[in-house]
């Protein structure tokens, strides 16, 4: 017998509409955190960065791609290193194909890290992706949005990651926001660490099953999906 409880299928059904009821608490609850979130103020972006970029250099404005919506996945990848982040990775495959659903939403999305542009080229054709990825390797756009950090502040306790200051050091992920309005860029919203979880549909999935995500060593177990020794 299985180490867990087994009822008939009229106890299952009572369990399950009593925790349908907390599912239905949790969705209104993420429905009002979701309005909470779009009425954050904003904060306008006066410093002009330069993207260099498949198609050339772009600035902040140009990543609209003439739409109001920008979402930005901050993609760890150091310039010193010849592959992006794993866990990166992972997330990049949940959101490949959702780009194009976006862009008919008014919402442009890009991945941005500080590794050299032919450093991101390279493992973009190797992952198969095709959403837009840009190099920030010459701007202080990572450090300005708290997603890489210099080794001073990190043995000073001055990283400033997930709105604290801590230790943090060298790349970590992230995601942001921006508007285009009237020809101005706002930066309306960020989110770091568990905060990306609800942009990971494999995590989401994996919450679904009786074995959950199944991470007593973390994320040991992820791979780069070609790294896999069996692939499905």
């Amino acid at each position: 017998m299985p180490d867990h409880a087994v009822v008939s299928r009229e106890q299952w059904l009572v369990a399950r509409k009593d925790l349908l009821e907390r599912e239905k608490a949790f969705t209104k609850e993420r429905d009002a955190l979701g309005r909470r979130r779009r009425e954050l103020p904003w904060v306008k972006i006066d410093k002009p960065y330069v993207f260099a970029g498949a198609s050339g250099n772009a600035s902040l404005a140009d990543l609209f791609d003439g739409r109001s919506q920008l979402i930005v996945y901050h993609f760890m990848f150091d310039p010193s290193w010849e592959a992006g982040c794993k866990s990166c990775s992972f997330w990049a495959d949940n959101f490949e194909r959702n780009v194009i659903h976006l862009a008919h939403r008014d919402v442009s999305f890009v991945a941005i890290s500080r590794a050299p542009l032919a450093k991101l080229v390279a493992y973009r054709k190797r992952m198969g992706w095709t959403f837009p990825w840009l190099s920030s390797h010459d701007t202080d756009f990572n450090y300005d949005f708290g997603v890489s950090f210099r080794d001073a502040d990190a043995k000073a306790g001055k990283s400033f990651y997930n709105y604290e200051y801590g230790d943090a050091k060298g790349e970590l992920h992230g995601i942001s926001v921006f508007k285009l309005d009237a020809g101005a860029v706002f930066h309306t919203y960020s989110c770091y660490s568990r905060g990306l979880d609800m942009l990971n549909a494999g995590y989401h999935y994996l919450d679904l099953v009786p074995k959950g995500r199944d991470e007593a060593n973390g994320e040991a177990w992820l791979r780069r999906r070609d790294e896999y020794e069996t692939r499905r």
